[in-house]
Formats: structure tokens, C-alpha cells, sequence
């Protein structure tokens, strides 16, 4: 559902943003494996402004990140990777989400995006060779795809119907 951008959407897509950031800060780290919920405030943006909001969202909280809490140095290859993420989302919630549009979605960003694209982007930024990487991240991507379906299914079936009451 896409609305005109006004102030209050301005306000609330700022808030999301600002809710992205925090949630990429509080994940849950160990040596091969990375879980959070900063793709929650990215859905929610995609669900009701569209794939092009939903990738700034993504996009925005990926750079203001990077400058707050950096780890390492920026790399514009992840920010791209988030902003295509949020358009994904959009793209696949553009209408009435459903089981299909879901996994769609996840298959996507996690499995497109997530493991072989950011795998490439880890590889060209160390000098590592690609498919090492790829075997070793698999384990992130497929936690991150029951995640992410779990709660985008929820968010769907339970968040939107009671945001969409204060629109």
C-alpha cells in the first residue's frame, strides 16, 4: 500500500530509519553467524511506502551506521546491497502479501542478495577467495531465511492490519 509522501510520512519513514540503526546495533554476533531485526523497520516501510522508500530506509540506516558505529571502513557495496533488500521487500509486498510473497522475498534478499552478492562483496573487499566465503556463510543465510520468514510472516499477519488502522 503506497501513500503520498507528506509530513507525517516523512516523520514516520525518519522513525523507521532511526529504528533500523538501533536494531542493526542490538544483533546477535559470533564468529560465522549474525541474527537481528533491522529488516523489520525496513519491511514496514516497503509494506506501506513501496520498494523505493523501503531500499532508502535500508539504504540511509546502512550509512548512517557505518558513521556511528563503524566496523570498518565504509564500503558502498553493502549499502547497495541494503537498498536493493528494501526494494525487494517493496517489490514483493506491493500487493497482498502472502505465503508466496514471503518466501519470495526471503529467497531473495537472503539468498540472492545476502549470500551471494554481499559474499562477493566480503571476498572483493579482503582479497578472499569467493567460494570459501560462500560455503562459510551459508549457515548466517539460512538462520537470517527462518528468521525473516517467521517475522515477516507475523508482521504481515499481526503488525500491518493494526498500522494500518492509524493511517
Amino acid at each position: 500500500m503506497q501513500t503520498k509522501i507528506n509530513t507525517k510520512s516523512v516523520s514516520i519513514i525518519g522513525i523507521l530509519v532511526a529504528m533500523e540503526i538501533i536494531l542493526a546495533r542490538f544483533s546477535v554476533h559470533t564468529w560465522n553467524l549474525k541474527i537481528g531485526f533491522s529488516f523489520v523497520p525496513i519491511a514496514v516501510a516497503a509494506i506501506f511506502y513501496g520498494p523505493a522508500c523501503g531500499g532508502l530506509v535500508a539504504a540511509i540506516g546502512d550509512i548512517i551506521s557505518a558513521f556511528l558505529f563503524p566496523v570498518g571502513a565504509y564500503f558502498f557495496g553493502f549499502t547497495f546491497s541494503a537498498f536493493l533488500t528494501g526494494a525487494v521487500f517493496g517489490l514483493c509486498f506491493r500487493k497482498k502479501t502472502s505465503f508466496g510473497t514471503v518466501l519470495l522475498a526471503v529467497l531473495i534478499g537472503q539468498g540472492l542478495i545476502s549470500q551471494c552478492l554481499n559474499t562477493f562483496w566480503i571476498s572483493f573487499l579482503y582479497g578472499s577467495p569467493y567460494w570459501p566465503l560462500f560455503f562459510t556463510r551459508i549457515y548466517q543465510t539460512a538462520a537470517m531465511s527462518v528468521v525473516q520468514f517467521v517475522c515477516l510472516f507475523a508482521i504481515d499477519r499481526k503488525l500491518v492490519p493494526v498500522l494500518k488502522r492509524f493511517e
